[in-house]
């Protein structure tokens, strides 16, 4: 297609009948013209060329000097239909043969537009012809010499017989072979050198593809005869007919399904198959398909692709590389797939709006069955008010039956892969944290080539004293053995983190780690640990690629964070600190080299076109921003992970203190007391006796239990008070089992569990925090506020009321 902003060589999308376009005269005329790049540039508003012209046609002045153009009437007299315009960058693009085939091509398509036209108003349906018409009659274009039988045909040609192009001998006899034997006769009455076809005649024909598939196809061809007349050679011209055959009936669209389900190999084949048998002959709006794995719908194939075309929920449920959602989230769902029959729901009916907004005219739910039980779902939706037919139940029925049995197949062909995906899957997060002062979401595609399993990974860890560690790294390859030491480097970098090292100090325990293992791979990474209340972040950078910001005002800018060797190769790498501030509003992207990056891509042009995504988009939805970085590739040579923060800051910060514990025979009272003073100038009265009690156990259980320093915090929220020791030694409190009544002791931690929301115990770098959660009264929260905010008036050095 040529016209329109979007397209190469950008002609108007419309032509005024009464201007002096070659469109324009072509239609009134009837006659094709043929205007190579000189001609083309004369033609102007008052005529065509040679005639005086004020300035030139609409749209010409757009045009590369180089083109020529082709204009073609479509239709007759009696019933013009439009115009066919082609384009080619090339001096003499339309030789005598070029001009023979595009006339050929014209006629089928008039005759593709005339028979939509048909069906569209047979079916009281409005829409434009020009895109079925056209898109019907995508065919290829073949030259057979008569004096030897030899043919060169096209690769569309060749697709439409079903021919792989190195497997075509060029000879007719090929083609025959795949000709329906009914059908035979008639084409060797045009193919036959001693027979001329007449003008403009159309044949239809059947062929059988190698998947038992039946097609129909229209040829059209003209004989060109040499100096004496004798005929030479014969220019024709075929195309998908399957437009002017009846629609197909309930039989043979089971037939049809049956045969194209033999050829599938893989779930996502299977899956792609029944959008293609079902959603056009019934004329259906919407149609997913999906797999029951345990509780969960795990979706292969959403016909249309957008997202935009389906509710709300399934949106953000089913955005990702694996698109899943919990069957009880749809009960009127479940409840169809455990009596395992075909249900029809017409409009009007009353659904859960999940499944109200598939089908707003209709919807149908196919249970898929196989082996005696269900092993996934079919929905199909249409947009207008769909009556269901007495038999339309029978075919669902009888579809659904086929697919179930067609997807276990195909589980069987496909266990590799599905055990990749199962790695894959396993290895990565499920689901991202919620963030105080945040937004974080990820996206994960793997590679489409070979196993389709990578070493990339991403995390997103929260941390003590409201900081936030987000991970994204590449070990080197895309194979299971990549997919498994990148599991072991999240988990292990994920354990340095909780344990509160420094992200230089996470990366250096990790470093240690992988060049300890049995592997020759390295791993690239990049770590940032973020302040989420005051927006500071610490970057550490291991040979990966540098982080991306996007600023409030829409600006972007590629950090400058110094960086050390990737992880696995140095004994003694160092990995420097980068400290940046973050301001509300600010994106940060962490990325892999697969989105940047390939074998046609330069990294830095890759780069460059990240960040241009990356500022268009809008940074009010991450996730629709995270989609829009993807981009539209459906081939990947690498695995590509991004992982997108929005900081927004924090509203209200939490109020923190320490108080180092002297180990002295009244330790004990001295933290009572600062506990005390400090509750009561944050206003927290209600509460206190609990608090006190909490901070006598926990402190006693540290000073009596361990040796070195201890450490008492507490920490402030809107309705939380929580009560944190920390301690030199790494055991783990152990709560008792019973204790005897006449004991003396062992029933602190079974206090601190009695009065807490939560209690628990966490290991830091050298030891442990034992903390405790108090849930404040709702009375309390003015209180708090006013507490909240003299202490931020102090930190700011401001005056206090």
């Amino acid at each position: 297609m040529v016209g329109g902003s979007g397209t190469p060589y950008g002609l108007p999308t419309r032509f005024r009948l009464s201007g002096n376009s070659p469109v324009a005269a072509c239609f009134r005329t009837g006659l094709a013209l043929w205007l190579s790049p000189a001609e083309l540039a004369q033609y102007g508003v008052s005529g065509p060329p040679g005639s005086p012209a004020a300035e030139p046609w609409e749209g010409a002045g757009t045009l590369p000097s180089d083109v020529s153009l082709g204009v073609l009437p479509l239709g007759g007299e009696a019933k013009r239909l439009g115009c066919l315009v082609v384009m080619d960058k090339a001096p003499d693009a339309f030789d005598a043969d070029r001009r023979h085939l595009l006339e050929l091509h014209a006629d089928q398509v008039s005759a593709g537009l005339e028979a939509v036209a048909a069906r569209v108003m047979a079916r009281t349906e409005r829409r434009s012809l020009l895109g079925p018409g056209l898109d019907t009659l995508r065919g290829g274009a073949f030259t057979l010499m008569l004096s030897t039988g030899r043919i060169d045909a096209d690769a569309q040609v060749l697709e439409l017989f079903g021919i792989a192009p190195e497997e075509f001998d060029r000879r007719v006899e090929t083609l025959l072979a795949r000709t329906a034997p009914d059908d035979v006769p008639a084409l060797m009455s045009i193919v036959e050198p001693s027979r001329l076809p007449s003008a403009g005649q159309q044949l239809s024909i059947r062929i059988r593809r190698p998947n038992g598939e039946l097609r129909w196809l229209s040829l059209r061809c003209r004989v060109l005869v040499d100096a004496d007349g004798a005929p030479e050679r014969m220019l024709g011209v075929v195309a998908d007919a399957s437009y002017l055959r009846p629609s197909a009936d309930e039989v043979s669209i089971v037939q049809q399904l049956s045969a194209a389900l033999a050829g599938a190999t893989t779930i996502r084949e299977v899956s792609q198959v029944v959008v293609g048998a079902l959603r056009m002959p019934l004329g259906a709006g919407r149609v997913a398909v999906a797999e029951l794995e345990a509780d969960r719908f795990v979706v292969s194939v959403l016909d249309p692709p957008e997202p935009d075309a389906w509710p709300a929920a399934w949106r953000s449920e089913w955005r990702t590389e694996w698109p899943d959602a919990s069957c009880h989230s749809m009960p009127t769902l479940e409840s169809v797939l455990r009596g395992g029959h075909v249900a029809l729901w017409p409009p009007g009916h009353a659904l859960e709006s999940d499944l109200a907004g598939i089908g707003p005219g209709g919807l149908a739910v196919l249970p898929l069955p196989a082996d005696g039980r269900i092993v996934g779902v079919c929905l199909v939706g249409w947009e207008e008010e769909h009556a269901f037919g007495p038999e339309e139940r029978s075919l669902l029925t009888a579809t659904a039956g086929l697919v179930g049995q067609a997807l276990v197949r195909a589980h069987a062909l496909d266990a590799g892969h599905e055990l990749a995906t199962m790695l894959q899957r396993s290895l990565l997060p499920r689901k991202l944290p919620s963030l105080p002062g945040g937004v974080a979401v990820a996206r994960y595609l793997p590679a489409t080539m070979g196993l389709e399993v990578g070493g990339d990974w991403y995390d997103v860890i929260p941390l003590s004293d409201g900081h936030l560690a987000l991970v994204i790294g590449d070990v080197e390859g895309h194979s299971a053995g990549a997919a498994t030491i990148m599991g072991q480097m999240r988990t292990a970098i994920r354990a340095y983190a909780i344990e509160g090292h420094p992200p230089d100090v996470v990366f250096s325990h990790a470093n240690r780690l992988l060049l300890g293992m049995e592997t020759d791979l390295f791993a690239t990474c990049c770590y940032v640990d973020l302040d989420m209340e005051e927006g500071i972040a610490w970057f550490v950078r291991a040979g990966h690629l540098p982080p991306l910001l996007r600023f409030p005002d829409g600006t972007t800018e590629e950090l400058s964070v110094e960086g050390g060797p990737p992880l696995g190769v140095a004994v003694e790498g160092e990995f420097p600190l980068t400290e940046v501030g973050l301001t509300p509003g600010t994106v940060l992207v962490l990325l892999t080299d697969g989105l940047a990056e390939s074998a046609t891509l330069h990294l830095d042009d890759g780069i460059r076109r990240v960040r241009e995504l990356l500022a268009a988009a809008d940074p009010a939805d991450a996730g629709q921003l995270a989609d829009t970085l993807l981009g539209e590739s459906k081939r990947r040579d690498d695995d590509v992970a991004v992982l997108v923060l929005r900081y927004d800051g924090m509203r209200v910060r939490p109020t923190r203190v320490r108080w180092a514990v002297w180990r002295l025979p009244d330790a004990v009272m001295h933290a009572r007391r600062f506990t005390a003073r400090k509750l009561r100038s944050w206003n927290v009265t209600e509460e206190l006796d609990v608090a006190l009690l909490v901070v006598s156990e926990l402190v006693t259980n540290a000073i009596a239990h361990t040796q070195g320093e201890v450490r008492l915090d507490l920490t402030l929220a809107a309705d939380r008070l929580r009560i944190a020791v920390n301690d030199a030694s790494p055991r783990a409190p152990v709560k008792p089992t019973s204790v005897d009544w006449e004991s003396t002791g062992g029933r602190g931690l079974l206090l601190v569990e009695a009065v807490s929301a939560s209690w628990g115990s966490v290991p830091l770098s050298g030891g442990k925090q034992v903390w405790s959660e108090i849930a404040l009264d709702p009375g309390e929260q003015l209180g708090i506020a006013e507490a909240a905010a003299a202490a931020d008036g102090r930190r700011n050095g401001e005056e206090v009321p």
